[in-house]
């Protein structure tokens, strides 16, 4: 069996709360932001949790 190691990229992009669940930040918050509405883009602060569907994050972030 070898050695399982973690996923930089998504290492990069999640992070675990302490319960054990996973967070993920929003998108289109980078560029082009005179085009969206201010809704959106206040929508689109702060973080979100990924729903439980989503497995491969788990896989992809063995030892977190």
């Amino acid at each position: 069996m070898p050695k399982l190691k973690t996923k930089k990229a998504a290492a990069k992009r999640f992070s675990v709360t302490g319960t054990g669940k996973i967070k993920r930040n929003h998108s289109f918050k980078r560029h082009l932001l005179f085009n969206k509405p201010t809704k959106q883009k206040r929508q689109a602060r702060g973080t979100r949790l990924i729903d439980i569907a989503n497995k491969f994050v788990k896989k992809f972030l063995p030892f977190i």
